[in-house]
Formats: C-alpha cells, sequence, structure tokens
C-alpha cells in the first residue's frame, strides 16, 4: 500500500491524531543489535534537511523510510536494521515539528504536532517539552520517541508562545496530557 500522508492537522480531533498514531507500525529498532557497525554518511542539518555524502536527500518517501529507523544510543544517533547499526550525524534535533494542533483550553489542553517526517506527536508525560540551549536562547524541544527530539519550527513557536502569553503571562507555559510544560523566561 502506498504511503499516504495525514491529513492537515487543522481538519483531525485530538481522537484522530491518536489512532493515526497508534496504527503507525514503526520498526522495533530497539531490539535490534547487529553485528556489522559503520558509518552512514549522513548527516541531519539543524534545520531538518537530510544529506548523504554531502548532498541532499530529495525524495520525503526516503527520508520518511530512514526516519522510521533511527535511533538514539550511547550518545550518538544510529540508522538501525537487523543487519547494520550505521552513525549518523545530527547536528540539533532529527526532526523538527511543523504544525501544531491546540484542543481545549487551560488543564485539558492537548496539543499535537506533525513532523518534518510526517509522523504524528502528542505532547504528554510520556513525549514531554523542555527548553533546550540551542544557537541563541534556549527553545523548546519534544520528546519524539526513545531520546530522539524534535525541535519546534519558529511558527509553532511563536503559536504555542502566544497561546502561553495569553493564558498565563506570569508563568509562561501550556498543558497538554495533564500535565504543565513550562516556557521558562520568555520576557
Amino acid at each position: 500500500m502506498p504511503y499516504a500522508p495525514p491529513p492537515e492537522l487543522a481538519t483531525l480531533s485530538l481522537s484522530q491524531v491518536g489512532e493515526l498514531i497508534a496504527a503507525r507500525k514503526l520498526p522495533p529498532v530497539g531490539d535490534w543489535n547487529p553485528a556489522i557497525t559503520g558509518d552512514s554518511e549522513m548527516q541531519i542539518l539543524a534545520d531538518g534537511r537530510w544529506l548523504h555524502q554531502g548532498g541532499p536527500i530529495s525524495r520525503p518517501a526516503m527520508v520518511r523510510a530512514f526516519a522510521s529507523l533511527l535511533r538514539f544510543n550511547d550518545g550518538g544517533h544510529y540508522l538501525v536494521t537487523p543487519y547494520e547499526k550505521l552513525s549518523i550525524i545530527v547536528d540539533d534535533a532529527p526532526f523538527i515539528a511543523v504544525e501544531l494542533l491546540n484542543e481545549g483550553e487551560g488543564t485539558s489542553r492537548n496539543l499535537a504536532f506533525r513532523l518534518n517526517t510526517d509522523d504524528l506527536v502528542i505532547l504528554d508525560a510520556d513525549h514531554p517539552m523542555v527548553m533546550r540551549e540551542s544557537i541563541g536562547p534556549p527553545l523548546p524541544y519534544i520528546n519524539v520517541r526513545g531520546g530522539l527530539w524534535a525541535k519546534l519550527s519558529r511558527p509553532v513557536y511563536y503559536e504555542m508562545a502566544e497561546l502561553a502569553l495569553a493564558e498565563n503571562p506570569e508563568k509562561p507555559g501550556l498543558y497538554s496530557g495533564g500535565t504543565f510544560f513550562p516556557f521558562g523566561d520568555m520576557a
């Protein structure tokens, strides 16, 4: 069956996003421990672009396939199959959150994100947001899975910041999935 990207987040409810997440079957890369190791000669740039031997990987389907094989362990990123474990350079975060779905408000709010790989993630205690140092001021990152993080794109960050400041300017942050995620000093 050919790949069909999920519909735009704005057209989905949070329960539909949850169903799409549950239906996505990722390879069990955490269970694979291949004997063959090496270098993939690949790199994920800070802006989310993927390179192989210095040239761009321009086919989105290839990026999605490689992203499903990503694993973080031993302080590094790897592409893992049952037969090989190949290192990959990640300049910042392997994913970029490019779209936001906001449902509810206050402590009942839930936030879902589409990543640059068309993966979906719901912000909650199992997929927390943290403020991390980046180039410049700290930025919010979301744990997607197994130590793999998504940096918020600038438009998504601004959208969340507006929500957080409108809701509580003295202590900016947002609830999602019943957990409060502070934005730190946004003044």
